[in-house]
């Protein structure tokens, strides 16, 4: 808020939206890799070794996945490949996120206000930049996710880290071996972005045009010219004690968020018919 109780319209510039954009999903992969691990695992599960008839599988659900990796493979099995999955978000959701803005003024010519068309090309176009970007980082992550790792070294991986895990694919499988997957990957992310930016844009323009998160701001702000009548009335009846102190009261609390709890705190005083000041 600034002095005049306006709204202070910041718009922050594109590397801060991308440099944004890219830790927050760093913080969302810190949080889910363990099920995205499992996942990997469950969709792999029978591709070396097809199940027989009547033979029970290993991983069976998402939490009884986790809980044998963490029995099997140990705390640092579910988070096989982290570091790949950082890369991933650093390049996948900084572009995703950070550069759909810029991409919706461009299919809207620079319009603040851009159409639906705009918004689905900007959600697809980002998605699929997104994909072509940073595949390397994702064929790296879920090659270590899909490795069985055990906790005594007792079996050999074929990557002893992740920089070495995007030599060994370029050297082995060529440059193209890290773009494995690429085309289908973009064609669903596309379609993944398109939904949820689009959906979010939309979502996010209906609550700033109604203000529907502003309400108790609001309240504030109209309860503010009558709770300074109320209190000039109980100074003028109180005489002014403490020195002098409650007379600059106002002036001394400022305009912080401590300021605005004693407004209301003061204004539903007054309203109970009660003089109690701070």
């Amino acid at each position: 808020m600034v002095a005049g109780g306006g709204s202070a319209d910041f718009n922050p510039s594109v590397p801060v939206k991308i440099f944004s954009a890219g830790a927050a999903g760093c913080v969302a992969d810190l949080v889910t890799f363990p099920l995205d691990t499992a996942k990997v695992r469950l969709q792999i599960q029978g591709e070396s070794k097809p199940l027989v008839r009547g033979q029970r599988a290993t991983y069976r659900g998402v939490f009884g996945t986790i809980f044998t990796i963490r029995r099997t493979e140990g705390a640092r099995g579910l988070y096989n490949g982290l570091v790949a999955g950082l890369h991933r978000q650093m390049s996948f959701a900084s572009v995703r996120v950070g550069l759909y803005d810029s991409m919706k003024q461009f299919y809207g010519r620079g319009s603040e206000n851009a159409g639906i068309a705009a918004r689905l090309l900007s959600g697809c176009t980002t998605g699929a930049l997104a994909v072509a970007l940073a595949q390397p980082t994702d064929v790296v992550k879920v090659r270590f996710q899909a490795q069985v790792r055990l906790p005594q070294g007792g079996s050999t991986t074929r990557y002893s880290g992740t920089m070495d895990a995007y030599r060994t694919i370029a050297r082995d499988e060529g440059v193209r071996g890290l773009w494995k997957g690429c085309l289908p990957n973009i064609t669903r992310n596309a379609i993944v972005n398109c939904c949820e930016m689009v959906t979010y844009d939309i979502i996010k323009e209906r609550i700033l045009q109604h203000k529907l998160m502003t309400g108790k701001l609001e309240l504030v702000q109209h309860a503010l010219p009558l709770y300074c009548r109320l209190r000039r009335r109980v100074l003028h009846h109180g005489g002014g004690v403490s020195g002098g102190r409650d007379q600059n009261a106002l002036h001394e609390l400022g305009a912080g968020p401590v300021w605005r709890r004693h407004q209301l705190r003061l204004y539903h005083a007054a309203q109970r018919g009660g003089h109690r000041l701070l």
